[in-house]
């Protein structure tokens, strides 16, 4: 009977609160005292992980957890991005795919190109000469988008790794001549007379095409810009900003037959210094508009 009575009176002391668990019990029943030793009770908890994925919207909210918290997560990451988008501006045609890290932070891959030359007039004047530009454009680049309200305002700033072929034609003057430092040079077109008559002493020197090329390898740029949504998928946005290409060198030559070599010689090396010290698109601007699908 009292053995009964013991292990009724101990099932319910440990019932009673976990927190006594650990505690040396004591049972007193008629004159007699037992000290029972509790046994802990095993509680089970959950931890929680130190990333949060959201694989709905693409959301990583702790990008090093991610990192650490093991390959699957990392893969999905990198296969479900927050969106993705279309682009057109000074940069070229082209798509960027961006990450979201947060409701106010986006990381962006993209690439832009093709020939934009004509967004920027087609020509521009060094030195009194006129050159017609073609341009071949290839601009990828990384970058990020805050967004410092969380909401439709931007701001962006990255670098381009800018890839860029620029092509010049000098266009001749009225009379056929391009004027260099106060000399005439003609362009293969010049009469004998008109040479006679020149005061600068001009020279037939062919034509002068040549090509230019920044000097900056990488091109960090700024922006801001607006990117509402239209629904809950699609958003339009729109930017403006700059990248600093860098100076300019430039390759200057002549073309033709039957002009006067060393005057043509002179007269592309003097085109190469006036190109130089334009600097064309030093300072590229950027100005571009697209379109935008959320997952």
């Amino acid at each position: 009977m009292k053995l009964i009575k013991l292990t009724a009176i101990s099932a319910a002391v440990l019932a009673s609160t976990a927190a006594l668990a650990a505690d040396p019990v004591i049972v007193v029943d008629d004159n007699d005292a037992v000290v029972y030793e509790a046994e802990p009770v095993a509680v089970a908890y959950q931890a929680e992980p130190a990333y949060a994925y959201n694989a709905d919207a693409g959301i990583v909210s702790n990008t090093a957890g991610a990192v650490v918290g093991g390959t699957k997560t990392f893969f999905q990451t990198a296969v479900n991005p927050a969106s993705v988008s279309a682009e057109v501006g000074t940069l070229g045609y082209g798509a960027n795919i961006a990450w979201a890290m947060n409701d106010k932070t986006e990381l962006q891959a993209g690439w832009a190109g093709g020939d934009v030359a004509d967004l920027f007039g087609g020509d521009f004047d060094a030195n009194d000469i006129n050159y017609d530009v073609d341009t071949d454009f290839s601009n990828p680049y990384l970058g990020v988008q805050y967004r410092p309200a969380a909401n439709w305002f931007t701001m962006g700033a990255g670098i381009i790794v800018p890839d860029n072929d620029i092509d010049v034609r000098a266009n001749a003057e009225g009379d056929g001549y391009y004027s260099i430092d106060g000399n005439k040079y003609y362009a293969g077109t010049a009469t004998a007379e008109q040479l006679l008559e020149d005061d600068f002493g001009g020279q037939n020197v062919g034509n002068l095409e040549g090509s230019l090329e920044h000097r900056n390898k990488l091109a960090p740029y700024l922006t801001v810009g607006f990117r509402p949504n239209i629904t809950n998928n699609f958003g339009v946005f729109g930017e403006v900003g700059a990248a600093y290409l860098g100076k300019v060198d430039a390759d200057v030559r002549y073309t033709g037959e039957g002009g006067n070599t060393v005057a043509a010689n002179q007269a592309a090396r003097d085109a190469e210094n006036d190109l130089e010290d334009k600097n064309w698109l030093e300072w590229m601007p950027i100005v571009k508009l697209g379109a935008t699908y959320r997952f």
